[in-house]
């Protein structure tokens, strides 16, 4: 049974590493954009808006949000699966708490020729990503649909993610603040490390520079990795940001000091759904241990 992949563009993959996975597991992949509507003019993530645009955008306080795929396109994505010989389909999305992707797709998959299996990861960015490929992974093995499903959700469910925003102000606008509205009050006197837990958002410290709060970042990060190593798994780590490139790159390079094992430790821009949200000056470390299929 030919077991393809569909995930969702918050799992911020490079498209050159969408394009390796396929020639190298043969296995269907495909990623649907979420939607971006900058100043009125609606955007596909990835497609015809990218984080820049986005930054330049939120600078010049034009107004920015963002939806969901129609269940339309998630069906199309099913069906050109289907066409190219997939007898099932995993599609792996971003929180439900966060976006109504899921809903999307599970609107689709009642409609799919094939059985489509949707998972709700409870995560986003490439702690998304990385499940997304290991279920992709299990699906060149040989595994079915519902192994693949569950690989899927043990990956992400496994990965730590925790963040840095500049100002807490864009979460607040977007609704996706969760329980870090309780640091609005002092905002502009500390700087909040911020972490995704059971789908959401939630504070985890607070300190007075942006220095510290990324070098607490990288302590946090170490330790997760270091309590993978112990039960046996390698990580990969992942260093996303939003118009802050040059703070990523060094946490990158403190982070490869610090997990020396990371089986990989990759820099890359967070797109324009989650840029919207966060704002310019965020950096993300997630470290996803490589849990197997079992």
């Amino acid at each position: 049974m030919a077991v393809a992949i569909v995930t969702d563009s918050t799992a911020y993959l490079a498209p050159a590493r969408v394009e390796q996975l396929c020639a190298e597991s043969g296995v269907g992949f495909e990623v649907v954009p979420l939607h971006v509507v900058v100043g009125g003019k609606e955007h596909r993530e990835g497609i015809d808006v990218s984080a820049v645009d986005l930054g330049e955008a939120l600078r010049r306080f034009v107004p920015v949000t963002t939806s969901r795929p129609a269940p339309q396109e998630f069906l199309e994505a099913y069906e050109r699966l289907a066409a190219a010989g997939a007898d099932s389909i995993v599609s792996v999305h971003i929180s439900a708490d966060m976006s109504a992707t899921v809903q999307g797709a599970h609107l689709a998959a009642a409609q799919s020729s094939v059985p489509v299996t949707v998972v709700d990861s409870r995560v986003i960015g490439m702690a998304l990503g990385y499940a997304a490929v290991s279920a992709a992974q299990a699906a060149a093995a040989g595994a079915d649909a519902a192994s693949c499903a569950r690989v899927a959700a043990g990956r992400a469910q496994a990965a730590t993610v925790v963040f840095y925003v500049h100002t807490l102000e864009h979460l607040r606008r977007g609704g996706r603040i969760g329980s870090a509205s309780a640091l609005l009050g002092s905002a502009l006197a500390i700087k909040p490390i911020l972490s995704l837990r059971e789908g959401h958002i939630e504070p985890i410290e607070r300190v007075r520079t942006s220095g510290r709060a990324l070098a607490r970042m990288v302590e946090l990060a170490g330790a997760a990795a270091d309590t993978a190593r112990e039960a046996g798994q390698v990580v990969d780590v992942s260093v996303q940001h939003v118009d802050f490139g040059d703070k990523a790159s060094e946490v990158a390079t403190a982070l490869a000091d610090r997990i020396s094992d990371a089986g990989e430790i990759v820099i890359g821009a967070l797109g324009a759904v989650v840029g919207a949200h966060v704002g310019p000056g965020t950096v993300a470390i997630t470290v996803s241990p490589r849990v197997g299929l079992t």
